[in-house]
């Protein structure tokens, strides 16, 4: 995994005193002119012939007279998209050293901008033979430190669980890293594995994940003061999908060891929650199992109960992994949470609708949509709102079981998101079917494994949302 250790920020007050970080300053294409006008004659002619101009993306390195570089110009540009999020850009090219922020324009958010910095920073190097230590960054307000740093640690933990291969991130392993979490924060843990699942009551996690060489498991994290909010995190934690006896095409399962990314965005919702002491009773659920084909794998057709008590017809084993949230949801509302939320690499119909960066969101409640949403809007998070569209319910009917397991053709996403809210019973939840990938890099995404939504909620969590109403 990425070296977690190698934090690519510093606080003031430990910089050793030797230490002269590279000033990086944040110019706009609006205020260039002034900005240039303050700076040495030589450097601006420096700038001038190099054509820069503070447009989104430019970087400059201006060089003192001896030569060395004191000073690096980066352009913001004005897609307000994408913002804060080009010091990503910026820190991804530079070398290990110190770094500070110097100018920055007037609406930038300084711990955004930060955030941004240390995304970009981001390297999957566990099976690299040379690796490198990050740009480090200065950081000197201490109000803000611990939610910069955890955000940008969340954010590693979650790419590097996405990006392990299967092979290294069996169920065995994804339960390991959820009990490392716990362990980090002192919160307690439990899991039921195998045909324990059975015993108590998972019959569709166990029936996903019985035919792997790993048994599935549903894992279980408790944290914070019994008195706050109970919030119950839901993850699905598909460790690798053949798509069953439905199997997928070879380009389809390529990338199927990120079908584990909701598990990995709900433990990073955690350890932000955790790491910023947010007055939360948190409740982490990651329903665990690989869809994996053998004698004993579940069939298209086969009908399998459930912990709420419906019957399930199955469609299509590559609709699995609503059926492992299903059971796990039907226990987290089971505690009497005040608000639920999951997190699963669901339907691919969510992508053909909103592409790769915005993940789908759906919610039983309106009350919380427009706040969810502004909060992702503000910290360069967005998600995006769907329906729970009731009529919809019919392409999921069965003539001989209480629902299949897949609609069909027609609002893949949506008859996804109703077949969860039959599990839900009437507690406020909201539903994330994120990718959990990034097919090419972008300012503070590079390629891989990456994370969607888990700031927007954050934000709103902090706010009070849980404290809101949340019963409209």
């Amino acid at each position: 995994m990425s070296n977690l250790s190698a934090q690519p920020f510093i606080r003031q007050q430990d910089l050793p005193s030797e230490a002269v970080p590279i000033v990086v300053d944040v110019v706009t294409a609006d205020d260039w002119e002034r900005y240039a006008g303050s700076l040495p004659e030589a450097q601006r002619v420096f700038a001038q012939a190099r054509n820069f101009k503070g447009e989104g993306g430019q970087r400059l390195r201006l060089p003192e007279a001896d030569g060395r570089v004191r000073r690096i110009l980066l352009g913001l540009g004005e897609d307000k998209t994408i913002g804060e999020m080009r010091l990503g850009s910026l820190s991804a090219t530079l070398t290990a050293g110190y770094y500070q922020f110097g100018q920055l324009p007037s609406g930038v958010d300084a711990r955004l901008a930060a955030i941004g910095w240390g995304m970009g920073t981001y390297r999957f190097d566990r099976y690299l033979t040379e690796k490198s230590d990050p740009p480090i960054l200065v950081l000197s307000d201490d109000a803000a430190e611990t939610e910069i740093i955890s955000s940008v640690a969340a954010t590693a933990l979650c790419r590097d669980l996405i990006n392990t291969p299967a092979g290294d991130m069996g169920p065995a392993a994804l339960e390991k890293a959820g009990r490392d979490l716990a362990k980090q924060f002192d919160a307690d843990v439990t899991s039921i594995i195998g045909e324990d699942l059975l015993t108590e009551n998972y019959p569709m996690i166990h029936a996903v994940g019985r035919a792997a060489h790993e048994p599935p498991r549903l894992v279980e994290i408790e944290w914070g003061d019994p008195s706050h909010p109970r919030l119950a995190v839901v993850g699905k934690g598909i460790t690798f999908d053949t798509g069953g006896v439905n199997m997928k095409s070879a380009s389809g399962a390529r990338i199927m060891k990120k079908d584990m990314g909701g598990a990995a965005h709900a433990l990073a919702l955690s350890h932000m929650i955790m790491a910023n002491n947010l007055p939360v009773r948190l409740h982490c659920l990651l329903a665990i199992a690989e869809n994996a084909v053998s004698a004993n794998a579940y069939r298209p057709g086969d009908i399998l109960s459930s912990r709420i008590g419906l019957t399930v017809e199955i469609d299509n084993t590559d609709a699995e992994g609503r059926l492992v949230l299903g059971d796990a949801l039907t226990k987290a509302t089971e505690d009497n949470p005040v608000f639920m939320i999951d997190f699963a690499t669901l339907t691919g119909a969510a992508r053909v609708a909103l592409g790769p960066h915005l993940p789908p969101m759906f919610c039983n409640r309106t009350a919380p949509i427009e706040a969810v949403t502004r909060h992702g809007t503000a910290q360069l998070d967005p998600v995006w709102n769907m329906p729970l569209w009731q009529p919809y319910n019919a392409f999921l009917n069965s003539p001989i079981a209480a629902l299949k397991n897949s609609g069909g053709s027609f609002a893949g996403a949506v008859t996804a998101g109703l077949f969860l809210e039959r599990f839900v019973k009437d507690v406020p939840w909201m539903h994330f079917d994120t990718y959990g990938w990034n097919p090419a890099p972008r300012p503070a995404h590079p390629k891989g494994g990456d994370m969607y939504g888990v700031r927007a909620v954050y934000a709103w969590l902090k706010s009070g949302g849980l404290n809101a109403r949340l019963s409209e």
